[in-house]
């Protein structure tokens, strides 16, 4: 293989777990330009969507159907952390709501060691069959569906945030919560479609990752990672921004472990975080005062 084809090799590579961050990373900003709060158990939905799905198909249930019903059974899941850990501490500090989604992180994840255990699962691919060869570079079928999935999410949020009341809404509070509450709408209704919109992303996320690496228990912590440093990359606020964060991650990712050492890998998203943080960009504490406004 040439240096342009590993490049290119390289490039689908980053391309194609850049789409799952950014799926992960969408879950971060939804919550938080409507909240203003940091949902660390973005990474436990999409590994609860992995493990359901396994279980599902596993089960007899056709790819389709165990696909909709992880996706509304991870949403619910979502809507039930907002409902009973961060609901009933609304009026706390944002920091105390921050600490209470590390703490159903820790749950989430306990419950899926004892139901699924330590062992890793695998999920055959959607489609079977041998990769792709275009100029001499391996594209697998998985690929074109990880990256079929995150153009579709896509699409989908732009009707439903521009074509939707409820999705005008929606961006109305994350715009300024006094403001959409003087207008007549209900925050506390929006967090809650915020945590179920989360939760659904990061299952579609986990499904379309887990037949690529295996699915386990604790597979979570660090695509919540990664997703958290795409949103940040992103601006925290911005979808397309998120989306920009998760591709330009990947692709970080993917070259560092082709070109330098496989083992630097997951240590390229924490770099960055630390970078953007030292750096402090005003966009990112713009972000920040926007989401925090009428709260």
């Amino acid at each position: 293989m040439t240096l342009e084809q590993q490049l290119l090799q390289y490039i689908v590579s980053g391309i194609t777990n850049g789409s799952i961050y950014a799926l992960i990373a969408l879950g971060f900003v939804a919550i938080y330009s409507v909240t203003g709060i940091i949902n660390f158990a973005q990474g436990e939905f999409a590994m609860l969507g992995a493990l359901l799905m396994v279980s599902l198909t596993r089960a007899g249930l056709p790819v389709p159907a165990a696909l909709l019903i992880t996706v509304a059974l991870v949403a619910l899941a979502g809507a039930v952390v907002q409902r009973t850990m961060l609901h009933p501490a609304r009026r706390a500090s944002v920091l105390a709501q921050i600490i209470i989604t590390i703490g159903a992180s820790l749950a989430i994840r306990g419950v899926a060691l004892v139901f699924w255990g330590t062992f890793p699962y695998a999920l055959p691919p959607f489609t079977p069959g041998p990769p792709l060869r275009p100029l001499g570079v391996a594209v697998r079928l998985q690929s074109l569906w990880v990256l079929g999935s995150t153009l579709a999410v896509l699409l989908l949020l732009y009707l439903f945030f521009d074509r939707t009341a409820t999705g005008k809404a929606f961006r109305a509070c994350g715009v300024n919560r006094l403001a959409a509450r003087l207008a007549g709408i209900n925050p506390e209704r929006m967090s809650l479609l915020a945590f179920a919109l989360a939760g659904g992303l990061g299952a579609i996320g986990g499904i379309i990752i887990a037949p690529i690496i295996l699915a386990t228990y604790d597979m979570g912590v660090m695509l919540g990672v990664k997703g958290f440093v795409a949103a940040v990359m992103g601006g925290l606020t911005g979808y397309s921004g998120a989306v920009a964060g998760g591709g330009l991650l990947g692709l970080l990712e993917s070259l560092t472990a082709g070109l330098l050492a496989s083992g630097y890998k997951d240590a390229v998203g924490v770099l960055l975080l630390f970078v953007i943080l030292l750096a402090r960009p005003p966009w990112l504490f713009r972000a920040e005062e926007a989401a925090g406004e009428g709260t």
